[in-house]
């Protein structure tokens, strides 16, 4: 960022609206950056919004690289949603199912998907009969869309039909010729799913729209929208079925092992073939980045060292079984790609380089936490790409928490991130000798109440050096949820939704006094 600037990481998913349908829609974010604007933030960060498969909550774990997901859009601003006469069509439940899904805690992303998508059908059949005619107007606009999105559009819309028509079932157990792409099983499924293939077009083209309009009133407000790419698709995405040579099948990414995890952690994404994507100057990795920055004003690249070396694990049967107490010898479970790191420190700022390039005005923040070699931080230095510092792992060469004011300007400093607990949680946890030296560091005693000590946390952050601050939407609201705990699976992940609705936060006395904390303390500290 420019200038001394806070925001507000907020899962778009989990954003509450008196007109929502169980999720948070495209349509809530300009009023969410509207409230967010006047506490005195200038930042709406998101989690990834590209589109999921069912049965698939996690943010990072989508079907493409470029396509938002529908169950986003705010069906009250479909251009063919006709109230009355579209919800007729679906169904007399629809309402009751409707206010069951706002009212629950948490997000059901089946139901959520399940009822959206009859609305879409309704809307897209009234297209589909008043529109998709020679001549008419609508049509030739999503015609236009449809011509500008091909490079990625046209695979996935065919994947997503052929996904539906197989039952939902990833592309490596389809028939043969439609898994390894035979043309003329291409050509007939294209011509057996046309109208399939529309839809999702269709569906995509008003997302673009809704997703222009919440920019531009963002924008409007003087602040700026931030997204993330995640490092890679998984192994089902339509980008790795159009794409395989750009990937290695049949191999994962992970991380090596040590003494937490001897056998290491397998990820189960595809990892990169990389030559095979040298050989085109990158050409899809810079074609994910412009789209980026066509969605967002900054993004984060999450997982920055992957970019400069992977860790691609052997397949299972190749991997040693290790004697209790044995320690870990990483090279027989995988290996570093590219190898040696004079190869890697060059691999990696080619790649950061490919990315400056590719965004064009939008800003590239790198998410640069863990182990992290030397010459990564090199590579960013170089080509002045800010960081993110947590402030209880950045620690001085004793071991001492570092002092935040001392950040680097060209950084990112947070409490925590959607992959921790959020501070309040968080503090509950520490040792007391833990505490003692965060107490230190804000100047109060053991006796400090509370909201003496709430109040102080959050100053510590905001005067850090970090031309970015970023606070998580749970600390924002005094709550103590996490939004996901890695290692683990389940439904307490990634369906977070916050208490209220957007309309019902101005008059909550809780959130208006953590409001006007959190508005003195911007203040005070330059980012308002």
């Amino acid at each position: 960022m420019s200038h001394r600037v806070a925001g507000v990481t907020v899962p778009l998913p989990s954003i509450r609206s008196a007109r929502d349908w169980g999720i948070g829609e495209i349509g809530d974010l300009a009023a969410c950056a509207e409230w967010l604007g006047d506490i005195g933030f200038r930042v709406v960060q998101l989690l990834p919004v590209y589109e999921l498969a069912r049965g698939e909550n996690s943010p990072y774990g989508a079907r493409t690289a470029f396509g938002l997901d529908p169950i986003f859009l705010s069906v009250a601003d479909l251009e063919d949603w006709r109230g009355g006469d579209s919800a007729a069509a679906l169904g007399a439940d629809a309402e009751g199912e409707r206010q069951r899904l706002r009212a629950l805690p948490e997000v059901d992303f089946g139901a959520v998907r399940d009822l959206k998508n009859r609305a879409l059908d309704a809307a897209f059949e009234l297209f589909y009969a008043e529109h998709w005619v020679p001549g008419s107007e609508r049509r030739r606009a999503l015609e236009a869309f449809i011509a500008s999105e091909q490079a990625w559009e046209d695979d996935l819309a065919l994947y997503v039909a052929i996904r539906e028509e197989q039952r939902d079932h990833g592309w490596q157990s389809w028939p043969d010729a439609l898994r390894y792409r035979d043309p003329a099983a291409l050509d007939l499924a294209r011509a057996r799913l046309s109208k399939r293939i529309l839809r999702h077009q269709y569906e995509q083209w008003q997302l673009a729209k809704q997703w222009g309009k919440a920019r531009t009133a963002i924008e409007a407000r003087g602040m700026k929208l931030m997204g993330d790419l995640p490092f890679v698709v998984g192994s089902e995405s339509a980008d790795v079925w159009a794409h395989p040579e750009l990937f290695q099948p049949g191999r994962s990414l992970g991380a090596p092992p040590d003494d937490f995890t001897p056998e290491g952690q397998d990820w189960g994404l595809p990892p990169y073939n990389w030559e095979a994507l040298e050989a085109t100057d990158f050409a899809w990795l810079r074609a994910r980045v412009r789209h980026a920055s066509r969605l967002y004003h900054a993004f984060r690249v999450d997982h920055l060292v992957g970019y400069f070396r992977q860790y691609v694990r052997k397949p299972a049967n190749a991997r040693p079984a290790l004697a209790p107490g044995e320690r870990p010898n990483p090279a027989l479970f995988g290996e570093f790609d590219p190898r040696g790191e004079p190869r890697q420190a060059a691999h990696g700022r080619r790649m950061l380089q490919m990315m400056r390039e590719s965004a064009g005005g939008a800003e590239v923040i790198a998410e640069d936490l863990g182990v992290i070699p030397d010459f990564v931080r090199d590579a960013m230095r170089a080509l002045k790409l800010p960081g993110y510092k947590v402030l209880l792992w950045e620690r001085n060469h004793d071991q001492r928490l570092r002092n935040p004011a001392a950040f680097d300007a060209l950084s990112v400093a947070t409490w925590s991130t959607h992959d921790t607990q959020p501070i309040g949680a968080w503090w509950d946890d520490l040792a007391p000798k833990e505490r003692d030296e965060l107490l230190a560091r804000t100047g109060l005693g053991r006796s400090a109440t509370h909201e003496q000590l709430d109040a102080a946390l959050f100053e510590l952050l905001l005067r850090a050096g970090s031309d970015l601050a970023l606070v998580l939407i749970t600390e924002l609201l005094g709550e103590k949820k996490r939004i996901n705990t890695p290692g683990t699976v389940g439904l307490h992940n990634w369906t977070y939704r916050m208490p209220m609705p957007l309309d019902s936060l101005r008059d909550s006395g809780a959130v208006v006094a953590r409001s006007a904390l959190f508005s003195r303390l911007l203040r005070s500290s330059g980012r308002a």
